[in-house]
This record gives C-alpha cells, sequence and structure tokens, in this order.
C-alpha cells in the first residue's frame, strides 16, 4: 500500500501562493488517482482537487480558477498550486490515493492518507 507524505504548507497573506506536494512511498503513484481534501476547524473534510491516471484534472468550486495539480511520475509526486488564497482557504490539506483510473469526490473511496500540511492565510 503507497504510503504519502505532503509537505509545501504555511503561512501566506491573502492573494498569496503555495505549491503542496505529495511524495509517494513503497507503490509509484502512477497506480492511483490521487486527490487533495481539506479540513479547517470545526467543518468536515472537503474535496480540493483530483488528478485521475491519464492526468484528467478536477477542482471543487470554491478553488476553481486557483489552483492547478499536477502529477510528475518520475519524482512519483502529485502537486498542488494554490494561487490567489484567501482566508477561507485556511485549513489542513491531505493527500490520499485511490487504486482506480477514476477521481473520487468521496473521502471513503480512497485507501490510503497522508499525515496532512496546515495553511494558513491570514494578515
Amino acid at each position: 500500500q503507497v504510503q504519502l507524505v505532503e509537505s509545501g504548507g504555511g503561512w501566506v497573506q491573502p492573494g498569496g501562493s503555495l505549491r503542496l506536494s505529495c511524495a509517494g512511498s513503497v507503490v509509484g503513484l502512477d497506480y492511483y488517482a490521487i486527490s487533495w481534501f481539506r479540513q479547517a476547524p470545526g467543518k468536515e473534510r472537503e474535496g480540493v482537487s483530483c488528478i485521475s491516471k491519464n492526468g484528467g484534472a478536477t477542482y471543487a468550486i470554491a478553488v476553481k480558477g486557483r489552483a492547478a495539480i499536477s502529477r510528475d511520475n518520475g519524482k512519483n509526486t502529485v502537486d498542488l498550486q494554490l494561487y490567489n488564497l484567501k482566508p477561507e482557504d485556511t485549513a489542513r490539506y491531505y493527500c490520499a490515493a485511490r487504486r482506480h483510473y477514476y477521481c473520487s469526490g468521496l473521502a471513503e473511496d480512497f485507501e490510503s492518507w497522508g499525515q496532512g500540511t496546515q495553511v494558513t492565510v491570514s494578515s
């Protein structure tokens, strides 16, 4: 089973950018659809973006136009670039792997999860 480690979170001012990275080990991420979820304090976990095995990408309405997901099979990583960040983007961001060709918007469809990386957007 793939193991996932997120990095790249931090504090940023509104309007800033961050690049989150999800690194896989044990098994290559190219066997998986990979999704980014986030969870803010007191709120439910929500899907942010997902990339299928062939590179097809989906985005939540909340980040559409402000996010770009990409995979690098050579580095065994999936990155999420976030632009024009807003305070409401503050959350812990998790990457998750699903051994399936296609993405899913349901957290329960993903078998492996990382520990998350914190993103804080404030002035």
